[in-house]
């Protein structure tokens, strides 16, 4: 069958086309001695890599304080949703930022509130 080498659809990233998500560890721990901000559903850390690229990357975290694998998954996929939401237009180029879930309040806090809490912590982080 001719053209069977076409792959898998494309399907839409994770995050956003602007953003880049974080998958070493070594970056999460560059990122863990940087700046932080805690809001009432999450803790963001960021970074100011100065490696000259001026793509956003983030990465998400979630442990088992949080809860069973479905807690802390569905703790993940909110705080993906906040992030597509907010840092293509409120994170800065170059940065690194990762998004740590907290206990409870990440999985139960209303979706609008935390893309705000998201906002305003980059705005005091960005400062």
């Amino acid at each position: 069958m001719e053209g069977s080498n076409a792959g898998p659809a494309e399907t839409p990233p994770a995050v956003s086309v602007c953003l880049e998500v974080m998958k070493k560890r070594a970056d999460f721990l560059a990122a863990a001695r940087a700046r932080r901000q805690a809001t009432p559903g999450f803790v963001v850390q960021a970074r100011n890599r100065g490696d000259g690229q001026a793509q956003v990357r983030v990465g998400f975290t979630a442990s088992k304080k949080v809860g069973n694998a479905v807690a802390r998954n569905r703790a993940k996929r909110r705080l993906r949703e906040v992030a597509r939401a907010v840092l293509p237009q409120a994170g800065r180029p170059g940065w690194d930022y990762v998004l740590i879930a907290r206990r409870e309040t990440t999985a139960t806090r209303n979706l609008d509130s935390m893309k705000n809490d998201l906002a305003q912590a980059l705005r005091r982080l960005n400062r």
